[in-house]
């Protein structure tokens, strides 16, 4: 992310790397190296952080809050009073979102999804991989349009090709169609993308076979491309590294209720409960949310119907 905002922020002076002593986990320690002009620590306070990205973006500025999700939180409300009433364009680009290991219940970035996709004026979106996320670095920064939030897990990225120059918006609201196959869709938004697909795998292996889709968005949802797959496939599963209460799979359910497709849904992601110290693959696991036992899940809710022998 660091790398891909350094880039922009050396053709554009305008944009401002704003963090809340997060500077080395979000990597704005590395903008703060390269164009120190163009950085702001503001300390542990949150809260002044996105209203001083608010005043910033009301000059005409492009400031760009690097925050880890969980600490996102405390700013809830300038984000309601001082961005999004306003429509100022700032880029939120939400760290440490999902999952995330040995920081422990306080640190866990579960609820973003949830608490912010119920603001008007606000765009979420969540990337894949790595090369995605360059993407969205670039659309958040030229979004003007309000604001906009990106959420991006702790850890390693999967290893693909990064792109150094030339890098293309992502289309605001524009799922991506990874896979098809006419027995159930899974939806997949953000890190559990390349689950989704190894899901989608394993249920291959049993006779089943999945439509998957990349998600990107979770507000604006692409519709026009998940609607109709709802509709024709009737069996749809979504998958969300964050709380299912008023997260992602909420959303893509109303969406089927509100257009009244006869579709049923199963919300994958973290039930009411919190997330305690352990590995992020303890905590998957614990929370079945492996690609095996998503698998297992999907099976045992919607079954392989064999056909009927015949004499």
């Amino acid at each position: 992310m660091s790398k891909t905002l350094i880039k922009l922020a050396e053709e554009n002076p305008k944009i401002i790397g704003i963090t809340a002593a997060m500077a080395t986990g979000t990597g704005l320690d590395k903008l703060q190296e390269k164009l120190p002009k163009q950085y702001i620590d503001v300390g542990i306070a949150e809260q002044h952080a996105v209203t001083l990205a608010a005043g910033l973006a009301c000059e005409g500025m492009r400031p760009v809050a690097a925050i880890y999700s969980t600490f996102l939180q405390r700013g809830f409300d300038q984000i309601v009073h001082d961005v999004c009433i306003q429509k100022l364009p700032v880029f939120f680009c939400l760290d440490r979102a999902g999952i995330v290991g040995a920081d422990g219940p306080t640190h866990q970035g579960m609820y973003d999804i949830a608490y912010l996709r119920c603001i008007p004026n606000m765009v979420l979106m969540a990337p894949k991989d790595e090369a995605e996320l360059q993407r969205m670095v670039v659309t958040g920064v030229n979004y003007t349009d309000g604001a906009i939030a990106m959420r991006y897990p702790r850890g390693s990225g999967y290893g693909v090709p990064l792109m150094e120059e030339g890098w293309e918006p992502v289309p605001i609201g524009k799922g991506e169609l990874l896979r098809q196959g006419d027995d159930v869709l899974l939806v997949g938004y953000g890190s559990m993308v390349y689950p989704a697909m190894q899901t989608a795998e394993i249920l291959s292996e049993h006779g089943i076979e999945a439509t998957v889709i990349n998600a990107r968005f979770v507000k604006p949802l692409d519709t026009e491309l998940i609607l109709p797959l709802a509709k024709s496939i009737g069996k749809v599963v979504t998958l969300e590294e964050g709380c299912l209460m008023g997260g992602f799979g909420s959303a893509v359910a109303e969406a089927i209720l509100d257009a009244q497709i006869p579709a049923s849904v199963l919300r994958l992601g973290v039930p009411d409960v919190l997330v305690d110290h352990a590995s992020p693959d303890q905590s998957k696991a614990a929370l079945e949310l492996t690609p095996s036992q998503m698998a297992e899940r999907i099976m045992s809710t919607y079954p392989v119907e064999k056909p009927a022998l015949v004499r």
